[in-house]
This record gives structure tokens, sequence and C-alpha cells, in this order.
């Protein structure tokens, strides 16, 4: 059985893939059956289908959510 990996407004994710501005590191703008993330190098917005966001995703650099009980 599939379960979706919890991802909330706000995360600083690592993905696999450098983008060509050379920053690997975005902020998840939008969650949902569709993901937008914006580049923490250059600030380009992309849009991504939920599987495919998952399988691009190393690990979560910094979560919103810890944030919000400090």
């Amino acid at each position: 059985m599939y379960y979706p990996k919890k991802f909330n407004v706000g995360d600083i994710v690592e993905t696999r893939k450098v983008h060509p501005c050379g920053s690997n590191q975005w902020e998840v703008t939008r969650v949902g059956a569709d993901f937008k993330m914006k580049c923490l190098g250059c600030g380009r917005v992309v849009m991504l289908p939920r599987v495919k966001f998952e399988k691009s995703v190393k690990k979560a650099i910094k979560s919103a959510e810890s944030e919000e009980n400090i």
C-alpha cells in the first residue's frame, strides 16, 4: 500500500539533481496532488506531480512544522 510522505508548506528540501543555477535546495510552497516549490538559488518556481516530487527529494533540511512549535 502507498503511504505519501509528509511535507508541509515552508519546508526546505534537498533534491537529488542540482538545478542549472547550481542550487539543490528548494522551499515547498504548495502541497497536494501537485507540489509547487521555489529554488532558493535563483527563485524559479516549479510544479511537479506528487510522485515525481517524492522521487526527486533526497532529504528534508528544515521542517516548517518544527519551527512553529518553538
